[in-house]
């Protein structure tokens, strides 16, 4: 068994609005599933990511309106790298952010910037012969366009602690002392850890909550249970309708999530019109009359730009 590299990586905002504008206004990616938080279904949980809502190009986004920006210490994710197709797709970004104010240093074939609630994102030139994971943006050129993710760096205060259940438990390949890679059939993901800030770290807005691994669905249950041998402690698997997941927590503390490759967010929607309303899975839609009037109506910022060129 391996895993297909990451699924989703899923983060805290204070401000759906303005996130929806940044995520699928700005960096062009598409909503393909508005929902609300099955912990929480009186929140929002706004998932991006290309045109087919594959996994490997997906951030979401819990909304706690008003919750204070938080600040990532040990056992957290800081920063969430995506990849794009070469230098020239940098120097179009680097444009981009600047004449929307957004400040973005470039260096080494990488381009780090933070959204507006400060979280670290990065765009970097990565050759690959995986497939690109494109959404369409009437302002974005498909050779520019961010092509999923290609990793995530979290703090630790002692990142070997992780080794054995990273190498032994989950088959990551180690590709130096502190850098992981979850290689699978299709799609590869890297995993890296730099040393912790004195500073505790504070969930909050602009923070990430968990990283999930992609798993075929036949080997769901079998992950599950190595997890558990592994000292991982995972729940039982949940069905979240979109695909299927464990939770648990690697030895430096970061939340994982091992999600499943299916049924997708088709499931419920056209694919033609993903993220276009809410959507609710089958055992919320009861709730619908009462949440619905809880949650701030969004922009749809992909189809203004649209509007705009014609």
């Amino acid at each position: 068994m391996k895993l297909e590299g990451i699924h989703h990586v899923t983060c805290i905002t204070a401000d759906a609005p303005q996130n929806v504008e940044f995520y699928a206004g700005l960096l062009g990616l598409r909503m393909v599933k508005k929902t609300v938080n099955q912990d929480d279904p009186t929140v929002y949980h706004l998932f991006y990511a290309d045109e087919r809502g594959s996994a490997g190009a997906d951030i979401t986004f819990f909304e706690y309106p008003g919750v204070p920006r938080g600040r990532a210490g040990a056992g957290m994710v800081h920063r969430i790298t995506w990849r794009v197709g070469s230098d020239d797709a940098l120097g179009f970004w680097a444009e981009r952010l600047g004449s929307a104010g957004v400040e973005a240093s470039r260096s080494d074939g990488r381009l780090r910037l933070r959204d507006p609630e400060g979280l670290e994102l990065e765009l970097a030139r990565v050759e690959t012969d995986e497939a690109p994971l494109v959404a369409s943006h009437p302002e974005i050129q498909a050779e520019h366009a961010l092509q999923g993710f290609d990793g995530v760096r979290v703090y630790s205060q002692a990142p070997d602690a992780s080794e054995r259940f990273l190498d032994a438990t989950l088959g990551l390949t180690a590709l130096a002392p502190t850098e992981w890679e979850a290689r699978g059939e299709e799609r590869s993901g890297h995993y890296g850890y730099d040393e912790a800030p004195a500073e505790r770290g504070l969930g909050g807005a602009g923070t990430v909550h968990h990283v999930a691994w992609s798993s075929h669905m036949e080997d769901h249950e079998a992950w599950r249970e190595r997890v558990a041998r592994g000292g991982g402690s995972p729940t039982p698997v949940i069905d979240r309708f979109y695909f299927r997941s464990i939770y648990f927590r690697e030895p430096s503390g970061v939340l994982f999530e091992i999600a499943t490759l299916g049924p997708g967010f088709a499931t419920d929607e056209d694919p033609e019109h993903l993220g276009e309303r809410l959507s609710l899975p089958p055992n919320f839609e009861p709730l619908r009359e009462k949440v619905e009037p809880l949650l701030t109506p969004l922009p749809n910022p992909r189809e203004r730009a649209g509007a705009q060129r014609l």
